[in-house]
């Protein structure tokens, strides 16, 4: 189980603390005051208190020990960089997940140690223009990618005799009928390679070639039953 500890309170910490699930990791909330302490308590989140700038209170809550992975979500790019650099200096395997206000401040986050910078301008832009472009890409998405826990990937074999012989890939509509993300398909006349589905050609779909699924694992259960026996293996 993975101890992860989040820095600054906001929207994007808390749902970030609601959507990690509790039986996989160990979630705590570090605040400033008892204000944010309190109304993170009462939603039933492990809190604590602590100055952020200083090293032997960073270390008390286990950095450099316990604790696996931290979100740095200060509303300020300089708070963020800072505890960046302190959780860095006292952890080289930690992994640091920071958000920022500022694109010119991830290249400052990046050098001062962190794995993953979150810019929730850039990741809004892409989503509404996915939302006006693709429209049932993005609702596909929410439905299941955002709307679930219950995710797996499988891979598929195509049984000889199943009706997916000879029809093509991009008639599939795994979205449609299953709710399913096609990510990708070896095409065994090309040989053992994985064809990624969004960029790649149409395929014509024959006995051994694999489909590789994205979706909760009713649904890939599902759609392998109407596949008539094909070969499942979740990885």
């Amino acid at each position: 189980m993975k101890r992860i500890a989040i820095f600054g309170y906001g929207v994007m910490s808390l749902e970030v603390m609601r959507r990690l699930n509790d039986k996989q990791h160990s979630l705590l909330f570090v605040s400033q005051d008892e204000s944010e302490e309190a109304l993170m308590t009462e939603q039933g989140f492990e809190t604590t208190i602590i100055d952020f700038r200083n090293d032997d209170e960073l270390k008390s809550i286990g950095i450099g020990s316990t604790v696996d992975i931290i979100f740095c979500f200060y509303p300020t790019d300089s708070n963020n960089v800072f505890l960046t650099l302190s959780a860095r200096a006292l952890d080289k395997k930690l992994t640091i997940i920071a958000i920022v206000d500022d694109p010119e401040s991830a290249e400052k986050l990046l050098a001062a140690g962190a794995n993953k910078i979150i810019d929730p301008y850039e990741i809004c832009a892409r989503r509404t223009h996915n939302m006006l472009t693709k429209p049932d890409v993005t609702n596909m998405l929410d439905n299941t990618v955002f709307g679930q826990h219950d995710l797996n990937i499988a891979q598929i074999e195509i049984p000889s005799g199943s009706y997916l012989e000879n029809s093509k890939s991009n008639d599939l509509r795994l979205a449609e009928k299953y709710n399913l993300i096609l990510i990708g398909i070896v095409d065994r006349e090309l040989g053992d390679a994985l064809h990624f589905a969004i960029s790649e050609k149409k395929h014509t779909l024959n006995a051994g070639d694999v489909l590789v699924v994205l979706g909760p694992s009713r649904e890939i259960k599902h759609f392998k039953e109407a596949v008539n026996g094909g070969y499942i293996c979740f990885i």
